[in-house]
């Protein structure tokens, strides 16, 4: 009699379970990040961009605008402004010890950002993003700067990749 009882508090416990997580698995709101319903295309061509004051902030700003709008440019009022300030640094990470020059490094931009409703000036979303291209370094001089710049570019264009993000996903809520 006994052995009866358990097979069926068993039975009991594993239908409670899956109930239990299709209720959990229901409740769960996933949805693609540009979805059509949520508008976030829409919101998203409509937000400007501050001016930039440095080619590396330049280099964010315009792929911002360009992950913004897919390619169709600036609007002219904008419903949402978002504030950058972008930087960068370079830092030496292989150092040859016989002549005390760097062979290789990182270049790392940081991008500080600031969305706000441009009718109340309310912010609804601000954060930090950053990311880190590596560049080996050339004996020539020039050579050397133009490997610099390639790899900030390349960290702008990420890190800008991750503010579009945060910004789609802030304008989705």
């Amino acid at each position: 009699m006994s052995f009866n009882l358990a097979q069926k508090l068993v039975r009991c416990t594993g239908i409670a379970t899956v109930l239990a997580s299709t209720i959990l698995v229901a409740s769960c709101q996933v949805r693609p990040l540009y979805s059509e319903s949520s508008g976030v295309t829409e919101k998203l061509s409509s937000v400007g961009f501050s001016e930039a004051t440095s080619r590396v902030e330049q280099e964010v700003r315009n792929r911002l605008i360009f992950l913004a709008s897919r390619g169709a440019g600036e609007p002219d009022n904008p419903q949402y402004e978002v504030e950058i300030n972008a930087h960068s640094d370079v830092i030496n990470t292989l150092l040859v010890e016989s002549s005390d020059t760097s062979r290789a490094g990182r270049a790392t931009v940081s991008v500080d950002y600031t969305l706000k409703a441009t009718k109340d000036g309310h912010v609804i979303k601000a954060g930090n993003r950053y990311a880190t291209a590596l560049v080996d370094f050339p004996r020539q001089e020039f050579a050397k700067a133009r490997a610099i710049r390639d790899a900030e570019d390349r960290a702008a264009r990420e890190a800008a990749e991750f503010v579009a993000a945060d910004l789609a996903a802030a304008l989705g809520r």
